[in-house]
């Protein structure tokens, strides 16, 4: 249960991924998805594609609103005699709509329903989001989280089991087969949509003290619009090596992005775990990036790229200088290796499955 296309971006994605492993692995799956996920206001942004992102799952039903209660009652009912049911935690503006599948599924249910948390609380916290999270927590049979940071935090508001599993490689679009190259583009690319979280800001202030001839691509939504930033890149006096391309960027321009940069940046404040490394390796290029969440253990320091403190302007200014001395970018270039998604889907399908038998 969780969105899919034309729901957009990378929970959407995974969600979809996650149906099509299942059913490879021979199991009988349907994919139960919105026709209003929340209500716009929330999300100030793109809410959906023309185009899926990913091969679109068969046995799909939208038939879910976040105003219709019935509809989650009736979801509910829809579920029961279901195996497992894995509940897509992604906002807590949908938990009451759990709360009504769970309802629909009835107390004495042979089904066993899963909690599978991207994020057990958001990272922009309002005053109800505690309790909400834990009337859905307390209720089901497991929760799924994907790092030991986010698990420790959803064993303070449930007393279920808690199983942690890294997640796997997904990848949307990838361009034409990586040609080895040896050119320095000396321009880096941060990819993404902009909240304060993704540390855009840091990034940029750690441009105006690190090498002066480095140049950023910004490409993805920003949330709340880009005079803030617009702002802090005329203070830093980075007009001319800052590019802004505001606006979510579709699967099949994603490549072009990749093309004439050096390395992807990821200089999160917080974050429990990121597609953005796999994305980066599947076009050859290293990533810079905080040791946040699993970022840490996706990326490998001195290898495939270069990690440092978060939220911390001088270590984010020393990682690029770091990653820019003599033949450093070549070097880190030849590290990257695209990442084998059979064993991780493997062991997430697996863990996904393990509350069936428990």
């Amino acid at each position: 249960m969780g969105p899919a296309h034309p729901y957009k971006g990378g929970i959407a994605q995974y969600t979809t991924a996650l149906a099509h492993e299942l059913t490879a692995t021979g199991h009988e799956v349907r994919l139960e998805s919105w026709s209003h996920q929340y209500p716009k206001l929330l999300y100030p942004g793109q809410l959906t594609v023309r185009e899926p992102e990913l091969p679109p799952f068969p046995d799909t039903v939208r038939r879910l609103s976040w105003r219709r209660p019935d509809t989650w009652l009736a979801c509910g009912r829809r579920l029961r005699g279901y195996d497992v049911v894995v509940l897509v935690v992604a906002t807590p503006i949908q938990l009451p709509a759990y709360r009504g599948i769970l309802a629909g599924l009835g107390r004495d249910r042979s089904t066993r329903v899963v909690a599978q948390c991207h994020n057990v609380l958001p990272h922009e916290r309002l005053a109800w989001d505690v309790r909400l999270t834990r009337s859905v927590l307390s209720r089901v049979d497991e929760v799924l989280v994907h790092s030991a940071e986010q698990a420790k935090l959803a064993r303070t508001l449930t007393d279920r089991p808690v199983v942690v599993e890294h997640m796997a490689p997904v990848v949307v679009a990838c361009g034409a087969p990586i040609v080895p190259s040896d050119q320095v583009y000396r321009r880096l690319l941060f990819f993404g949509i902009v909240r304060p979280y993704k540390g855009l800001d840091v990034l940029l202030r750690a441009m105006a003290t690190g090498p002066r001839d480095v140049s950023l691509r910004v490409a993805g939504e920003f949330w709340g619009g880009t005079e803030a930033t617009r702002r802090l890149v005329g203070h830093l006096g980075l007009g001319s090596r800052v590019e802004l391309r505001p606006g979510y960027v579709a699967a099949g321009d994603v490549p072009g992005l990749f093309t004439d940069v050096d390395a992807l940046v990821l200089p999160y404040r917080s974050v429990t775990a990121s597609l953005n490394p796999f994305l980066a390796y599947a076009h050859g290029r290293p990533v810079i990036a905080t040791r946040v969440g699993t970022v840490e253990q996706d990326v490998r320091d001195g290898v495939d790229g270069v990690l440092c403190a978060p939220d911390n302007v001088p270590a984010l200014a020393e990682a690029l200088r770091r990653f820019y001395s003599d033949g450093e970018p070549e070097r880190l270039r030849t590290g990257v290796c695209p990442a084998d998604a059979s064993p991780g889907w493997r062991a997430y399908c697996a863990a996904v499955l393990a509350t069936a038998s428990s």
